[in-house]
């Protein structure tokens, strides 16, 4: 069937829009709204504007594409199918089903071409300031004059109910302040949320709001003129100062009988509300998933522009390496998310005569050996950088006018600091980290729980990491957050136990391709003499056996993370010396590394046959059971702090010497 009559750029709309609803149709399940609505903006950027190549996803230099309102993923696929990614029909049309590539909501890693996953709203917006952060940090590292190795742009579409959420505010007021002039977000501005119209919620000027952000604001009274879309993004790209937001105006469920109406938002129109909606787009309601012919030859011609965009920028790439073969190397090798020959050489040992310190100030000594070694580690606190020890010595701060400092001044932002560290791990080529309050990991955790399911390399600094933290009280004492991040699939959580456990953790981190987090201590703690004790490098393992004391099987062992392993080495003497018990301690600085070595080994570190195991935590006591077993007592928190000194509280709280023996010698019924 031959739709010519109409312009070849409206065809190619309007199969965007039939693919997409038929994709919600079949499955009985997603949100054609946005899809109809949105698809004259994005096929503006993906036709006249964005630099990719399907046949390389991958491409270093690509622009970058997030479909913030990742509910309309459905015009994401039909773009990236019509596009020339590895993305067939037969995708398409497994819309929403069991292992396809055609998730609900887009999965990077999942999907070819798709850059971020995103869904819940609000963190697509931050992770694209990641992105842009990183761009810029790339390309002010590397790029020489007429050769720009690192040039491209971070496109979004975003929605009502993004830019409702804390952290697309907190995030957009990072970007104007930062100046990241290659962002361009298109708002599909279509003034319709779940439960009706956004009035209901949300009247604010958001114009006035983004102008008072530091960013450009550019409005467009119709989503479906291409021309005043195509000059709005022009006029974007040409402000290279301020990141740009296009406020387009736009029709959600546009062509189908529910348009404008939340109706259109979140369930399929219905066979009859389909076919009324092909008839007034002028398409064949009879074939589902009709691409006409000469929309595929229009979009292959793109795909053909975007791998000779490659081949320029390979051309490009090879004149670098010949001119600068030593930044080539490091661009590449970074690129590939390899480290440095010998980058660990200077992390240092700590000697048990060390004056004692808390792992935070530990871990800020380990990660400036580490910047010395690694150029593109880089990032920083929530204001909290003097408390995180999380500065980088010697580096200057990302700034307005500053694009190579290593330390990053994220300002009172949790949620968004994760989000845009999360962004500038998708992007590549920079290792970030992001710091903060132990207990504030709430405030970021659906950003710690986004890096997960991506499986990127985040690095999530805590800090205070107990009741030990003392005066500041319960509304700053970790409790229940280790629970809360060893919950998390993928995430690697690490408590450790000592400064060389500390510097063993951030080994691990850093050769980590998925997320860390590192939780570390304010109270000092003394170096554990490993002379005696075995060595801290087996904490890549997860668990270990630190101290065997008797010459007979243990009558009981006893297991703790971080500042505790203190108290069970206490604990464990306490026993020999007065009442001659075997006993061993074991420290378990990650579960989640444990979890994954052999069984012969977990047996070795806690053997089946001795069934009398005390864990010894200040957090909740959730999850140890899968240690101690049926037979086996917990020494934990389950209430919330207090406010006192921290040795104190611990204390009080049953984290003494003599409290915890006395618990070791009823078990063993003495």
């Amino acid at each position: 069937m031959s739709l010519s009559g109409d312009s070849i750029d409206q065809l190619c709309i309007n199969t965007i829009r039939t693919l997409s609803i038929d994709m919600v149709q079949q499955a009985n399940s997603g949100h054609p709204g946005l899809p109809l609505g949105a698809a004259a903006m994005a096929y503006v950027i993906w036709t006249r504007f964005l630099k990719f190549s399907p046949s390389n996803p991958d491409w270093p230099n690509r622009d970058r594409f997030i479909l913030s309102a990742g509910h309309g993923s459905a015009l994401q696929y039909a773009l990236l199918h019509l596009s020339g990614y590895d993305l067939s029909l037969d995708e398409i049309k497994n819309f929403r089903q069991w292992k396809s590539k055609t998730p609900g909501h887009p999965e990077y890693g999942l999907t070819p071409g798709v850059e971020a996953t995103t869904g819940p709203l609000g963190q697509g917006f931050a992770m694209g300031v990641g992105m842009a952060i990183a761009e810029r940090f790339l390309a002010s590292d590397f790029n020489k004059p007429e050769l720009p190795l690192v040039d491209h742009h971070v496109y979004a579409i975003v929605s009502d109910g993004d830019l409702m959420e804390g952290v697309a505010s907190e995030a957009a007021s990072l970007a104007g302040h930062l100046n990241l002039g290659k962002i361009i977000y298109l708002y599909d501005d279509n003034a319709i949320s779940i439960e009706g119209s956004t009035a209901l919620a949300f009247s604010e000027n958001v114009g006035a709001r983004f102008q008072a952000y530091g960013w450009q604001v550019i409005r467009i009274s119709d989503g479906n003129n291409l021309d005043a879309i195509h000059a709005a993004v022009q006029q974007a790209r040409e402000e290279t100062a301020h990141p740009s937001l296009i406020m387009v105006k736009t029709h959600i469920g546009y062509g189908s009988p529910k348009q404008d109406s939340a109706s259109a938002h979140g369930e399929p129109l219905g066979e009859e509300a389909l076919r009324s909606t092909k008839e007034t787009l002028g398409w064949p309601s009879e074939e589902p998933f009709y691409v006409p012919p000469e929309v595929r030859n229009h979009f292959k011609s793109w795909m053909i522009k975007g791998q000779a965009a490659e081949e320029n920028w390979k051309n490009l790439a090879r004149d670098y390496e010949s001119r600068f073969p030593e930044n080539a190397q490091r661009f590449f090798r970074q690129i590939r998310e390899e480290l440095p020959q010998n980058w660990d050489s200077e992390i240092p040992v700590f000697k048990t005569d060390d004056k004692p310190e808390a792992t935070r100030v530990s871990s800020g000594k380990v990660l400036n050996a580490i910047a010395r070694r690694v150029p593109n580690i880089l990032g920083g606190s929530a204001d909290l950088a003097p408390s995180t020890k999380t500065m980088i010595s010697g580096e200057s701060a990302q700034g307005p006018d500053n694009s190579v400092g290593r330390n990053i001044h994220f300002g009172v932002r949790e949620f968004a600091m994760g989000a845009i560290v999360n962004g500038m791990a998708l992007h590549g080529g920079v290792i970030p980290y992001a710091a903060t309050f132990f207990i504030f990991s709430d405030y970021l955790k659906p950003a710690i729980r986004l890096a997960s399911l991506m499986n990127i390399h985040s690095i999530f600094v805590f800090t205070h990491d107990s009741v030990a933290v003392g005066e500041d009280g319960p509304t700053h004492q970790p409790v229940e957050q280790l629970a809360a991040l060893r919950s998390i699939p993928v995430l690697t959580t690490i408590r450790p136990a000592d400064a060389n456990e500390t510097a063993e953790a951030w080994r691990v981190a850093l050769k980590s391709r998925g997320p860390v987090a590192l939780v570390l201590t304010r109270q000092n703690l003394p170096v554990l003499d490993r002379s005696k004790l075995a060595p801290a490098e087996l904490l890549e393992l997860g668990a270990y056996v630190l101290s065997d004391v008797g010459q007979n099987e243990p009558e009981i062992i006893i297991i703790a993370s971080g500042s505790e392993v203190h108290l069970a080495l206490k604990t464990q003497e306490a026993l020999y010396s007065k009442n001659k018990i075997s006993s061993r301690v074991v420290s378990i600085p990650s579960w989640d590394l444990f979890q994954k070595q052999s069984q012969a080994y977990k047996d070795k570190v806690l053997p089946p046959s001795v069934e009398k195991r005390l864990a010894i935590e200040a957090g909740s006591s959730l999850g140890w059971e899968r240690w101690v077993g049926t037979r086996g007592k917990i020494v934990s928190i389950e209430t919330f702090g207090a406010s006192a000194p921290g040795s104190q509280v611990l204390s009080l709280y049953g984290f003494n010497e003599a409290n915890v023996t006395r618990i070791a010698l009823d078990m063993l019924g003495i």
